[in-house]
């Protein structure tokens, strides 16, 4: 492929937010969301950067991440979909804009069935068809 042929990726990262966040929420839980997703599946990273003076700069996502919205009945299909294809996925509840550190925030997840798990986010990464079926139903972030 040519450098100026258009790239397009066998996989997709995608983000779902619940529709009803604040602004600073959205923000808050997508970054939250995607550094899971980096810790998880490494290859979605590409090489550091450095600029021309040689100052170096950490990697990032080698692809765009999509972000989408839904509604709370959105997310919770999305996550029993997520679930039953095993893709890799991190989640965030309502519960934890209320702690302080990822100690209080495993433990706030871990004391919820999956259930009843009050979801206002989910990042997933995969095949780009099984991440489309995941968030059937939701649309783009305007």
């Amino acid at each position: 492929m040519s450098s100026t042929e258009p790239f397009r990726f066998d996989t997709k990262i995608a983000v779902l937010l619940r529709e009803d966040l604040e602004t600073w929420q959205r923000l808050n839980v997508t970054a939250f969301l995607v550094s899971g997703l980096a810790a998880q599946a490494p290859e979605v990273l590409g090489e550091p950067y450095e600029d021309a003076d040689g100052v170096p700069y950490l990697p990032m996502f080698r692809q765009p991440v999509l972000v989408f919205e839904g509604t709370k009945e959105t997310l919770t299909a999305a996550h029993a979909r997520v679930l039953s294809r095993s893709l890799p996925r991190a989640l965030f509840t309502s519960d934890l804009f209320a702690t302080g550190n990822d100690r209080d925030n495993r433990a706030a997840v871990r004391a919820v069935a999956t259930a009843d798990l009050n979801l206002v986010g989910l990042a997933v990464y995969g095949p780009r068809n099984a991440v489309d079926k995941v968030l059937k139903g939701a649309r783009m972030h305007p």
